[in-house]
């Protein structure tokens, strides 16, 4: 079967695992590394389609399965000519499979060998995701990057408990990605469909997982599992446990992952994508992502503030906007706010990910992570 994406590979760092590339997409190429901002109910919250392409020029956003599964349905999205033609967004798209979030509804669901059967947490209803139904809903989304059904166990969980999740986990992707070729191969368009290196915070499982994957021959791997209650240098080193055994000439994600000093360890360990919450939800709480640190916006401190956001950031909010005007919008519940804040907050992890590519493109990413982590120790003091 042809590949539905390719993965062109440009500088390697030969200090660390860092990459930079180019993923080639039906709806666009995307530079790597990539962050994707999270647009969970087709949209990125507080912000127009335009804000994202135009102005913040993001080739990628995400979707999330379950919450378009339930609202406003996949059938009546596949009506409306599919995600990108309902959300007016010309760029590509991925789509989480929802393992996430009905894994995370512990009470309202039960996982059996066939799937897992769950309610709704919006009326109640029982619905069921099999390895094959994700794979149906996806498709009727159009999403350029598919997951499997996977299985996320939370954290902690014994070894023996983490095992069989795995196992699971390989088995439900072989199912998915069996049914998976049999449905592409009539399709006219392109959608890939990505497995997931699950094994909680085990270097073992995590390596027999994805060495099992390798199999399935994907276009490109995630790593799960991740941002589940587990200390930092945990997930760290659960990526460091699973990246070496993934293709080097495919693209790599790290799931649901992380705060600005972070994307850089993600990306010297071999991670071309990464997704995160935490920039536009953050956002909208008054934390605000600068070139000089965190700005907890509602301190007295910025009152009468008359400087920008972040003085070295060119960002609408920034160029436009005073802190303590900023201030003000938070404390009197303007929505606008949100929309501002989250604007600068996607533009600052998206320069992170454009200053790490120039880094590796030039030879100097040690560097550039050096100088990172001196900065996060600095601000730890």
């Amino acid at each position: 079967m042809p590949r539905q994406i390719t993965f062109e590979l440009l500088a390697e760092c030969p200090d660390t695992r860092a990459r930079a590339g180019i993923l080639h997409t039906e709806h666009g190429d995307i530079p790597t590394p990539a962050f994707m901002p999270v647009g969970t109910q087709a949209t990125v919250k507080g912000l127009t389609q335009r804000d994202l392409w135009e102005d913040l020029k993001a080739p990628i956003i995400l979707g999330n399965t379950y919450h378009l599964f339930l609202r406003p349905g996949h059938e009546l999205i596949r009506q409306m000519g599919g995600l990108h033609r309902f959300m007016s967004w010309p760029g590509a798209i991925l789509t989480d499979s929802g393992g996430f979030q009905v894994f995370s509804l512990s009470e309202l669901r039960k996982i059996t060998e066939d799937g897992v059967t769950f309610q709704s947490h919006l009326n109640g209803d029982t619905h069921k995701f099999t390895p094959a139904s994700t794979v149906d809903v996806q498709l009727a989304l159009g999403s350029d990057i598919m997951m499997v059904l996977d299985e996320c166990p939370p954290y902690p969980v014994s070894h023996e408990s983490a095992r069989a999740s795995m196992e699971r986990t390989v088995r439900w992707a072989e199912r998915a990605f069996t049914y998976y070729r049999e449905r592409i191969a009539h399709s006219s368009t392109r959608h890939a469909l990505f497995p997931i290196v699950q094994g909680s915070m085990f270097p073992d499982l995590r390596r027999q997982c994805a060495e099992r994957l390798l199999n399935l021959d994907a276009d490109g791997y995630a790593v799960g599992g991740l941002s589940v209650g587990e200390p930092r240098p945990l997930s760290l080193e659960m990526v460091e446990a699973s990246e070496p055994h993934l293709p080097r000439d495919r693209p790599r994600y790290a799931m649901g992952v992380g705060m600005p000093e972070e994307l850089p360890e993600y990306v010297a360990r071999g991670i071309d994508m990464m997704d995160c919450v935490l920039p536009s939800r953050n956002a909208r709480n008054g934390w605000i992502f600068t070139s000089e640190g965190k700005v907890v916006i509602k301190n007295a401190r910025y009152r009468d503030d008359a400087g920008p956001l972040d003085p070295n950031c060119n960002c609408y909010t920034c160029r436009t906007y005073s802190r303590a005007y900023l201030r003000h919008l938070f404390q009197a519940g303007e929505i606008l706010f949100a929309s501002l804040a989250t604007r600068h907050n996607l533009r600052r992890y998206l320069d992170i990910m454009g200053e790490m590519r120039q880094s590796i493109l030039l030879g100097q990413f040690p560097l550039y992570l050096k100088e990172v982590r001196d900065r996060s120790l600095k601000a730890d003091v």
